[in-house]
């Protein structure tokens, strides 16, 4: 079950954007023929209201896409494991993540217009290569032209979208700050990220709401 005080609420919706432009890798998920459905890690981009992945015009991945449009794609970051022992000094059970994850539901639809192929591999690029070092993509480089026609490009558009962001929101301030306090003090990678989204996220006068694109 979803607890609703984790689903991000629509005063944070740029926050859910941010979070797709930020990640570069999340899952497809999609119906086949085969027992088990389908579930592939891809590189992506969020652009232009759609997520974007490329590949290969042949395979499994398209034939599947082309048989059965109807998508999911989930992306994911884990911030701070905060251990039992933090709020409970004796019990496991307190044990537990802060994390973000949205996960979409569409339609995937193969890209044919080269100039819109040319805008998303672009936009890819800037993402995963944003330091720049190469030519941009254009049909009129001759030494692309080929490479942009034999590419495919799906973009999936979004029908729904859910997002859930877990950074205590179910707790009473004393506990938020307790927790807090550890954090800093511990000092591993994501703790000062979390503590930050802990506060931003935990203010209990705010609306609980699902956050939701049709």
């Amino acid at each position: 079950m979803r607890r609703k005080e984790f689903k991000v609420n629509e005063t944070h919706e740029q926050d859910v954007i941010s979070f797709l432009h930020e990640m570069s890798y999340g899952f497809l998920a999609t119906k086949n023929d085969n027992i088990y459905p389908g579930i592939l890690p891809i590189n992506y981009v969020y652009f232009n209201g759609a997520i974007y992945f490329h590949g290969s015009r042949i395979g499994e991945k398209m034939k599947t896409i082309k048989q059965y449009p109807t998508v999911s794609f989930a992306v994911a970051k884990e911030y701070s494991q905060i251990p039992s022992y933090m709020n409970d000094p004796f019990y496991a059970c307190p044990a537990t993540v802060f994390f973000k994850s949205v996960i979409a539901y569409g339609k995937a639809v193969i890209v044919d217009d080269l100039e819109e192929k040319c805008d998303v591999l672009n936009a890819l690029m800037q993402k995963l290569q944003p330091e720049g070092g190469y030519e941009p993509i254009s049909l009129a480089d001759k030494g692309y032209a080929g490479q942009v026609k034999a590419t495919a490009i799906v973009r999936i558009e979004i029908n729904l979208l859910n997002a859930k962001f877990k950074f205590g929101q179910n707790w009473k301030q004393e506990k938020l700050d307790n927790v807090s306090k550890q954090l800093s003090e511990r000092g591993q990678q994501l703790d000062y990220e979390t503590t930050q989204l802990m506060q931003r996220y935990c203010p209990h006068a705010q609306p609980n709401e699902d956050l939701t694109q049709r």
